[in-house]
């Protein structure tokens, strides 16, 4: 059985809230299988404009979620966060069933 404080319960809340919107969701996803990508290569992969991606990879950037790293003109965005592939995975299903001793 999973126990968590009340700081560990903030801490999942805020983490949930943010990446709580499909374009954040896919964003994370594709970080999680290519590591770094600019935010042309995100646009291209998930067919969106460059604007609206700029804007959600700002939010999980300025919450800590995603990070970022300037090489040369080119900024590589990638997961500052990992743990969150493990919460969206068991959002899906894809988590192990934890023992139940009820």
């Amino acid at each position: 059985m999973v126990t968590l404080n009340t700081e560990q319960l903030e801490s999942t809340a805020f983490i949930l809230k943010t990446i709580a919107h499909p374009m954040r969701l896919r964003v994370v996803c594709l970080l999680g299988s290519c590591e770094h990508l600019t935010v042309s290569q995100i646009c291209e992969r998930v067919n969106c404009e460059q604007s609206l991606v700029s804007h959600h990879l700002n939010i999980m950037k300025l919450k800590g979620v995603l990070k970022s790293e300037r090489r040369g003109k080119n900024i590589f965005y990638s997961l500052a966060m990992p743990q969150v592939l493990g919460i969206v995975d068991c959002v899906n299903g894809d988590c192990a069933s934890p023992d139940n001793d009820c």
